[in-house]
C-alpha cells in the first residue's frame, strides 16, 4: 500500500501515521520525492480494514501496490534511484563503467590492469576473489588473499571495488574490501544470502539468474530491500536459451522493461552474456543505446594466460578503443561517460 501525503503534511502528521502503521505490524518505508512524500506500508493489508488511513491528517490518497514486488516497483517510487559510491553515481545521467579481470590473480597484474582501465575511463574496478565455477576442479579464486589484493589496488588507483560474495560466512571480510557487493547469477535466488546483504547498507550489484524471468529477478531485489538495504543495482548478464553459439543470450529488452517496472538502476554485463571477446564491444554499444546505466566488462592484460574467462576478456587497448566509441553513443542518447 502507498500512502500519498499532502504537499503541506507536517512532520508531526507523518510521525503519527508511521507510528500507527508500525503498531499494526506493517513494515514502513518513507520516500521523499521532489513533489510528494509517500509512505510505503508492506505487510498484510487486512489489518487496515478497521483503520481507514485515508482520514488521517496529512493524507491525500491511499493506493494499493498491485505488482508482487513492492519496494522495487515504480508504483512505490516514481523517481529513478541513484546509488552514490563515493561520489560515483549509478543511475544518473552519467554512465558508469566497471572493468577488470574475471578473477583476481596476482597483485602486480591487478594493479596494472586497474591503472589501465582507469586511464581509459572506467570508474570502478571489478575482480573476483571468490569464484563460483561449474566444475569443482576449476580455479575457485584466491579468497581472503584476493580481497587483500583488491584493497591494495584500490589504495594505488583510488578506484572503488566491486567483488562477489558467495557465502554469508564471508560477509565481514567482503564488507571490509568491497564498495559494492556482487551477488552472482547462480545466487540470485539464494534467499539467505539476499537477506544477509539486505541487513547492511553496502550497495549490492544483483545479477540476473541464468534462466530467471524479469519478475523473479525483481523479486530477488525485493528480498534485499525488504531487509532495509535500498542500495540495489540490477545487472542483466544474459539468460540461457537454446542458442549455443554464444555463452548466453543477452536480453536487451530487459533494460527498458525493468526501467518501466522499477526505479532501480540497471547495468549490463556483455562479457558473460556473449562469452566471446569480439562480441563484447557491439553488445556494449547496444546496451548503452537501449538505456543501460552502466557496464561491467572483463579486461585482462594477457587473456591467453587468464585463470578464468580469458576468451571473453578484452585487452586494455581494446577496452580503451571501446570506451572512445561508447562516449559517442552515450551522447546520442543524451547521456555521458
Amino acid at each position: 500500500m502507498i500512502i500519498v501525503l499532502k504537499p503541506g503534511a507536517t512532520q508531526q502528521q507523518i510521525d503519527h501515521i508511521m507510528a500507527k502503521l508500525k503498531e499494526l505490524g506493517l513494515s514502513i518505508h518513507l520516500s521523499r520525492g521532489k513533489e510528494r512524500t509517500i509512505i510505503g506500508a508492506i505487510g498484510d493489508d487486512r489489518v487496515l480494514q478497521n483503520q481507514p488511513i485515508s482520514i488521517f491528517p496529512g493524507v491525500e490518497n491511499v493506493l494499493p501496490i498491485l505488482s508482487p514486488f513492492k519496494l522495487v516497483s515504480r508504483e512505490f517510487k516514481n523517481e529513478d534511484t541513484v546509488i552514490d559510491i563515493d561520489g560515483i553515481k549509478i543511475g544518473g545521467k552519467k554512465i558508469q563503467v566497471m572493468a577488470g579481470p574475471c578473477a583476481v590473480e596476482k597483485l602486480d597484474l591487478l594493479i596494472e590492469i586497474a591503472r589501465e582501465i582507469k586511464d581509459a575511463g572506467a570508474t570502478i574496478l571489478r575482480g573476483g576473489a571468490f569464484k563460483p565455477r561449474t566444475s569443482p576442479y576449476s580455479f575457485q579464486g584466491l579468497g581472503q588473499e584476493g580481497l587483500e589484493y583488491l584493497s591494495e589496488a584500490k589504495k594505488k588507483t583510488g578506484l572503488p571495488v566491486v567483488t562477489e560474495l558467495m557465502d554469508p560466512r564471508d560477509i565481514d571480510q567482503v564488507l571490509k574490501c568491497a564498495d559494492i557487493i556482487q551477488i552472482g547469477a547462480r545466487n540470485m535466488q539464494n534467499f539467505r544470502l539476499l537477506k544477509e546483504v539486505g541487513r547492511h547498507d553496502k550497495p549490492v550489484l544483483l545479477k540476473r539468474g541464468l534462466s530467471a524471468t524479469i519478475k523473479e529477478f525483481l523479486m530477488s531485489a525485493e528480498y534485499i530491500m525488504s531487509m532495509g538495504n535500498h542500495n540495489v543495482i540490477l545487472c542483466e548478464r544474459g539468460i540461457r536459451t537454446f542458442e549455443s553459439y554464444t555463452r548466453n543470450t543477452l536480453d536487451l529488452s530487459a533494460i527498458p522493461a525493468i526501467k518501466k517496472l522499477s526505479h532501480l538502476p540497471i547495468i549490463v554485463d556483455p562479457s558473460h552474456a556473449v562469452g566471446k571477446w569480439d562480441l563484447v564491444a557491439p553488445m556494449s554499444k547496444a546496451a548503452i543505446a537501449a538505456g543501460a546505466d552502466g557496464l561491467i566488462i572483463e579486461v585482462h592484460s594477457n587473456p591467453e594466460e587468464a585463470y578464468s574467462d580469458g576468451e571473453e576478456s578484452l585487452r586494455p587497448d581494446q577496452f580503451k578503443s571501446l570506451m572512445t566509441d561508447l562516449r559517442r553513443i552515450a551522447l546520442a542518447v543524451d547521456r555521458e561517460i
